[in-house]
């Protein structure tokens, strides 16, 4: 985080959150973007307590769909059927 506010500043329509659970606190849904390994292995239970609305969108398939679907969210993955 402090290489991302030496870089954006503060600023009143930038939120910064403290871990990648945290970010998902009221969110409208969750957007995958990158492979990084903290988002590899997530608590999909605590994910979809998290989010306004349970919906995932995965543009790097990370996750098995049958998975994240049997924890109750809505699951799209870009490129799949």
């Amino acid at each position: 985080m402090p290489e991302a506010r030496r870089i954006y500043g503060e600023r009143p329509d930038l939120q910064l959150a403290s871990s990648p659970m945290e970010a998902l606190r009221g969110a409208d849904a969750l957007l995958i973007v990158t492979e990084w390994k903290p988002f590899k292995s997530p608590d999909f239970a605590l994910m979809k307590a998290l989010l306004r609305q349970p919906v995932v969108i995965d543009g790097r398939n990370l996750y098995e769909p049958a998975r994240v679907r049997a924890a109750g969210l809505e699951y799209f993955a870009v490129g799949r059927g």
